[in-house]
């Protein structure tokens, strides 16, 4: 039947493996921001092609579900898959550009571990994607990420703590703050593609 979807099929192993690479490239040109000479405008121009590119994944995911009969898993935890990738990549997006934008100043120690601990899980996340059609040896990613997304939180905190803590003036704490938020929300959405990858194996075991 024209359009129909077996599970033989590799059309949303394939996106969703995509849309991970596309995460893992993402977390790579942010950790741009961390090189002392950095150019932030290409890193920001590179972020949104990348960005579009996800979205384009996204897109291609949610068509796919809206012609496909059968999924290879229930059609809400690839809804709620897709949409958590793209949500990491938007947020990404959204940080190197208000970087840009907002001219922001020199990017503290702590803002740095964040984006380093993004990566670490962007990077995991992108692997596991890769394992999805086998769903074989997912559960120390989805234990690993949660440890990466504790650590982040914990680095947040001792971010603001440090920022409220006199060392920098109003507007640079609000610049600052934007920044963090926007990374603490890319951590938080890598969280919840782990998450949705656990009910899903959960779901087929």
């Amino acid at each position: 039947m024209a359009g129909r979807f077996s599970p033989r099929d590799t059309s949303f192993y394939d996106l969703l493996a995509e849309s991970g690479r596309n995460v893992a490239a993402s977390a790579d040109v942010l950790a741009g921001l961390c090189e002392p000479d950095a150019d932030r405008v290409k890193i920001a121009a590179d972020m949104r092609d990348l960005e579009h590119a996800g979205d384009a994944a996204t897109h291609s995911i949610m068509r796919q579900l809206n012609k496909s009969f059968v999924t290879p898993f229930d059609r809400e935890d690839i809804y709620r898959l897709a949409s958590a990738l793209d949500d990491v990549v938007d947020a990404m997006d959204e940080a190197t550009d208000f970087i840009v934008l907002a001219d922001v100043g020199e990017l503290p120690a702590l803002l740095m571990d964040q984006i380093r601990l993004v990566r670490l899980a962007s990077i995991e996340t992108a692997q596991a994607m890769a394992r999805l059609a086998t769903l074989q040896d997912l559960e120390p990613y989805w234990v690993r990420v949660n440890e990466v997304e504790n650590e982040a939180d914990q680095v947040y905190r001792q971010l603001l703590s440090k920022l409220f803590g006199g060392g920098y003036d109003t507007l640079q704490v609000l610049k600052l703050r934007e920044v963090a938020d926007l990374l603490e929300e890319a951590a938080d959405a890598l969280e919840h593609v782990a998450h949705a990858v656990e009910t899903i194996a959960v779901k087929e075991s």
